[in-house]
């Protein structure tokens, strides 16, 4: 009975977490591209995301993003002029948490830069940044369901006034060891075997 319902609930874990929708199909392609376009995004950023949606690996995968703040954010409507950077960089968070969770998507890694960068070479005036964030996506589908979410354009503009800069690029296939799912099942093994244990 007892590893019944852990593997039901494991299975509807796994399910929840893994990406099955396979790739993206040339209409989903086209309709993102269509939808890109339609906010005005330049040219070279619709066919970078051109390329990146048609190498779709219908797998998860991480973007990686280094942010510097800026010391106080640009005005924008709905920004007190008392607020941090790092306050209003929360405001857009506050859409992006219940947006990236529904769909399995969190970040596997995050922190404060520590110090200046330790290497530079071959990039102008990458030697500060705020902090860094590996970002899980479940799907490219995934990520594109939220960015073109018309509910994301008032908080992304957030975003641009709380960074001066930042690089996001994604990274595919990724690994971790610590997968939730690895991590859930070795969890889930040895709950069922101290029940059975101390039956």
């Amino acid at each position: 009975m007892v590893w019944g319902v852990l593997a039901f609930v494991y299975g509807l874990f796994f399910y929840w977490y893994t990406s099955f929708g396979g790739p993206l199909s040339d209409e989903e392609i086209s309709r993102y591209v269509s939808l890109i376009e339609s906010r005005g995004a330049g040219s070279e950023d619709i066919e970078r995301m051109r390329t990146f949606l048609e190498n779709d690996s219908g797998d998860d995968f991480v973007m990686v993003n280094i942010i510097e703040l800026n010391e106080t954010p640009v005005a924008v409507p709905g920004v007190d002029p008392t607020e941090s950077s790092s306050q209003v960089l929360g405001r857009y968070m506050a859409y992006m948490w219940p947006a990236l969770l529904s769909r399995a998507s969190h970040p596997v890694i995050f922190g404060a830069a520590a110090a200046e960068s330790m290497d530079v070479w071959g990039i102008d005036g990458a030697e500060k940044w705020s902090q860094a964030a590996f970002m899980r996506y479940r799907s490219r589908r995934d990520m594109m369901e939220i960015a073109t979410n018309p509910d994301f354009q008032g908080p992304h503009e957030y975003k641009i006034a709380a960074m001066a800069k930042t690089i996001a690029f994604p990274a595919d296939p990724w690994m971790s060891a610590g997968d939730p799912r690895l991590l859930l099942a070795l969890v889930f093994v040895i709950v069922g075997l101290l029940f059975g244990r101390t039956r």
